[in-house]
C-alpha cells in the first residue's frame, strides 16, 4: 500500500469522524459531540493554530491522520511542534501510514524552525512504542496531569 500525505480537507470529516471515534475508542474515552465538532472547526481554521493531515491510500481513502501545533518554549527561541494525536485505521497499520504522518509533521517542524518534535503515548501502547523507537529518542519524563 502506497501512503500519501496531505493536508486535512472539509471533504475528509466524515472519515475523519470514524477514524476519530476509533481514536477516542482505544483511549476509552468519549467526548461530547461539539467537541468533536470544536476540534473540527479548528482543524480547518488556518488561524487557529492546530493542524491536521491524512494519510491516503492509493485509492484515495483516508487512513489515519495526526494533529499537531507549535508553541513556545523557556529553553529555546525556536517554537516546540507537539505532535498530538495520531491514528490509523487498522488495515492501514503496518503499511507505513504512522511513520510517513509522523515524518510529514517532522519535516513542518523543521520547515518552521521548530526546536524539537515531540509527542506522548501511553505506557502500555507497545506497538506504538515499536515504531516510536526506531524513529525518535524516548524521553525520561513522566507526565503528571491535574484536573481542573
Amino acid at each position: 500500500m502506497t501512503i500519501t500525505i496531505r493536508p486535512l480537507t472539509r471533504n475528509d470529516k466524515q472519515v475523519w469522524l470514524t477514524l476519530w471515534q476509533g481514536y477516542l475508542t482505544y483511549y476509552s474515552t468519549e467526548l461530547p459531540d461539539d467537541i468533536t465538532e470544536l476540534t473540527w472547526s479548528r482543524l480547518m481554521d488556518a488561524s487557529f493554530g492546530i493542524h491536521g493531515l491524512g494519510a491516503v491510500d492509493t485509492g484515495g481513502n483516508l487512513v489515519g491522520f495526526t494533529h499537531y501545533l507549535f508553541h513556545p518554549i523557556t529553553w529555546s527561541k525556536d517554537p516546540c511542534c507537539y505532535l498530538e494525536d495520531l491514528f490509523t485505521a487498522q488495515a492501514a497499520r503496518n503499511t507505513g501510514a504512522g511513520r510517513a504522518l509522523i515524518t510529514a509533521v517532522a519535516d513542518v517542524a523543521r520547515a518552521k524552525g521548530a526546536d524539537q518534535l515531540y509527542w506522548l503515548t501511553e505506557d502500555h501502547n507497545k506497538r506504538a512504542q515499536h515504531l516510536y523507537n526506531k524513529i525518535a529518542n524516548k524521553t525520561e519524563f513522566i507526565k503528571y496531569k491535574k484536573p481542573l
